[in-house]
């Protein structure tokens, strides 16, 4: 259209000005700077006493000092490697068992209303059964963390395969289309949107979980930091340790977002 100098999108659609990367980094940039000032000023002027609510300063002395001491990078590579390990377990495990409730009426009728009540279950109540069956190890925090992980890609999955339209699969019996060849071309491209929104949704709960799981009498792990920075008074670090997870919970959901676009363009 004339006069209009926004650039057009990939589909002919004309991007906003809300929409363009650059703005939209800058605008998500806005709300943690003022956070950040705000954080600033009331304490350097006194508003908050240091030792309920230590300046931002403070809390990057606490992971320098932490850092020169070798044990942040040990505390967020572990916390890392249960994370995504528990992830994918419960992820594998959540779209299994979605394809049998949601493309079954008898695994519907069998599995749908025991996992529905396992669902409302807390992170917490499940610690000292963990604990009981596996130990206190690795795998007790691991399976915390695939527990999480596995009920948002099940629900979500699940409702979506339910959902098909019936006309696409008739239409791909018709060409012959049968067990994995009909879920590979029909059933999967039509739910891969859900699924995306599953793994996100789960990547998500497993940073939840694994500080539950790193609770249950961990020596390492940025949940034990949390927990050993509570006990000995340590706000600054119980402070770090929070903007670490939220960064790292950040960074991890925007590369699950740089593989949602391409399985997005591959499989849509």
């Amino acid at each position: 259209m004339a006069g209009s100098d926004a650039p057009a999108g990939p589909v002919g659609r004309r991007i906003g000005f809300w929409d363009r990367p650059g703005t939209r980094l800058a605008a998500g940039a806005v709300l943690p700077l003022l956070i950040l000032v705000a954080w600033q000023v009331s304490t350097a002027s006194g508003l908050v006493p240091a030792y309920r609510l230590p300046g931002p300063l403070a809390v990057v002395r606490a992971g320098a000092q932490l850092i020169e001491q070798g044990e942040l990078g040990l505390h967020i590579a572990i916390s890392v490697q249960r994370v995504l390990i528990g992830f994918a377990a419960g992820a594998v495990a959540g779209l299994a068992v979605a394809a049998v409730v949601g493309l079954s009426r008898a695994g519907d009728a069998l599995l749908n209303p025991t996992l529905s009540a396992l669902r409302a279950v807390p992170s917490l109540a499940w610690v000292p059964l963990l604990i009981l069956w596996l130990q206190i190890g690795e795998e007790s925090k691991v399976t915390l963390i695939a527990i999480g992980a596995f009920f948002p890609v099940f629900t979500t999955v699940a409702a979506a395969l339910r959902h098909i339209d019936p006309h696409l699969v008739e239409a791909g019996r018709c060409f012959g289309l049968r067990g994995w060849s009909l879920f590979r071309t029909i059933q999967l491209p039509a739910v891969l949107p859900s699924v995306v929104s599953g793994l996100r949704l789960a990547l998500a709960q497993a940073w939840l979980f694994l500080v539950a799981a790193e609770l249950i009498a961990s020596s390492m792990g940025l949940g034990f930091l949390l927990n050993d920075s509570q006990t000995t008074g340590r706000v600054d670090r119980i402070l770090l340790t929070i903007v670490l997870l939220a960064v790292l919970g950040s960074l991890s959901n925007a590369l699950l977002g740089l593989a949602e676009k391409k399985l997005l363009k591959r499989w849509t």
